[in-house]
């Protein structure tokens, strides 16, 4: 009996032993898991697999390249009345705005339907402003005739794609007089009469919709050529020399960005876009949009300074000590409201074509865009791992690399005019 009891015991002790065993196994198993959760955690998670998908959109593509973002209608809702272009930049393409215009789309599901445009994607963004704006002017036209249904339009653009836009609109800006009825409380100019007086109304539109915002992001107004416009040489003026002389290799864009371009004896085409030209309505077009804004980088973009993306002198940009940075839009660190118009005398023709020292023709340009008011946006990516990529994070390019540029993208939202 002892002998047997002794058995039974052992037994009973190693079937303990096993299950303490496998206790243990299982805790260990587990806390392997936590580390492992730990170790991961430790990681930064990519912010592309965070996006929001509280309102389902629906991509329509309408070219090669270019795709119509808008929200997915349900039972018998009304089409968004607002159309909203993104252009690209150099050497970019339509997917370079797919984040901005879902935000815009999740936004404004009811109001805004947004076109992202191809025309000028790739190596097609070498030929030249005028003939790239000549396209986009084009595939606007084409996307209006999809849409009877739009009455607005406004553009967003990155880099060069605003300078493209500028040209666009003057192909597209149309401007014509209606006569309505006055009312009761009208007073009559003609002859006193309520039933026969009328009113002369005069309509600005931009490919018949009614012109709303134009906004661009880290675009050459001024151009590339001017002293410390492109800081990625370093304000030094034999390589800014040198990569004058050498515009060539980005086509006629790069003779327009560098002002180098002499057709026929006329002035640069940047400069003649400062102004109503005898060929299109340039300031005309712009006047016709409610808003104008100008995000521009402050720092860390190599590609356009300061001063020429946000339409300022070099003397007129904020000082550093007064850039602020807020909770809600923590890369926001100044915001300009549109003042007056100021009314600056132009320079005359003959001086733009003779006088072609740089910062002349910059002089002509600021004063000829300045006399419109423009809402200035200063965006500053200092201290964030994404800085060095700038030009392309205030657009938010990709967002698993931009992903610090969406509070840019939420302030053009927030205060986009629909």
């Amino acid at each position: 009996m002892g002998s047997s009891e002794m058995k039974k015991d052992s037994n009973f002790t190693d079937e303990e032993r096993k299950s303490e065993m496998g206790i243990t196994e299982k805790k260990e198993n587990s806390n392997k898991k936590t580390r492992r959760r730990k170790r991961f955690s430790i990681f930064p998670r990519f912010a592309c697999m965070r996006l929001d998908d509280e309102v389902s959109v629906v991509e329509t593509h309408s070219g090669e390249c270019s795709f119509d973002v808008e929200a997915s209608q349900n039972g018998h809702a009304p089409p968004p009345p607002h159309l909203l272009v993104m252009v690209n930049g150099l050497i970019g393409s339509a997917d370079d705005w797919k984040y901005a215009a879902k935000q815009f789309v999740k936004a404004y599901s009811r109001d805004v339907i947004v076109h992202c445009s191809d025309s000028n994607c790739s190596t097609l963004t070498f030929d030249g402003v005028d003939i790239m704006g000549t396209r986009l002017a084009e595939e606007v036209l084409s996307v209006i005739k999809q849409h009877p249904h739009l009455q607005k339009i406004s553009f967003v653009c990155h880099s060069l794609g605003g300078l493209v836009c500028r040209y666009a609109i003057a192909k597209l800006y149309e401007q014509g007089s209606a006569r309505r009825a006055c009312g009761e409380e009208m007073e009559c100019s003609l002859n006193g009469s309520a039933d026969s007086c009328v009113e002369e109304v005069s309509k600005r539109k931009i490919a018949g919709l009614e012109p709303v915002n134009f906004i661009t992001c880290a675009t050459p107004h001024l151009g590339c050529r001017g002293h410390k416009q492109a800081p990625a040489f370093c304000g030094l003026y034999s390589l800014e020399k040198v990569a004058s002389s050498s515009s060539w290799l980005l086509g006629r864009s790069g003779r327009h960005l560098f002002l180098k371009d002499c057709d026929e004896g006329k002035p640069p085409l940047l400069l003649r876009m400062a102004s109503d030209s005898e060929d299109l309505p340039f300031i005309s077009a712009l006047q016709s949009f409610k808003r104008r804004v100008a995000y521009a980088n402050t720092s860390f973009d190599y590609l356009v300074g300061w001063s020429t993306s946000s339409l300022r002198r070099r003397n007129e940009l904020p000082k550093c000590r007064n850039l602020k940075k807020g909770d809600k839009y923590p890369h926001i660190v100044n915001v300009d409201e549109p003042t007056s118009v100021s009314n600056q005398e132009e320079t005359p023709t003959e001086a733009k074509i003779n006088g072609r020292k740089s910062n002349e023709m910059e002089e002509a340009m600021i004063r000829g865009l300045t006399k419109l008011s423009w809402e200035r946006v200063d965006v500053s990516f200092k201290g964030s791992k994404q800085r060095y990529f700038a030009h392309t994070t205030i657009q938010v390019t990709n967002y698993c690399f931009n992903s610090d540029g969406a509070d840019v993208i939420q302030h053009m939202i927030d205060n986009f005019a629909v």
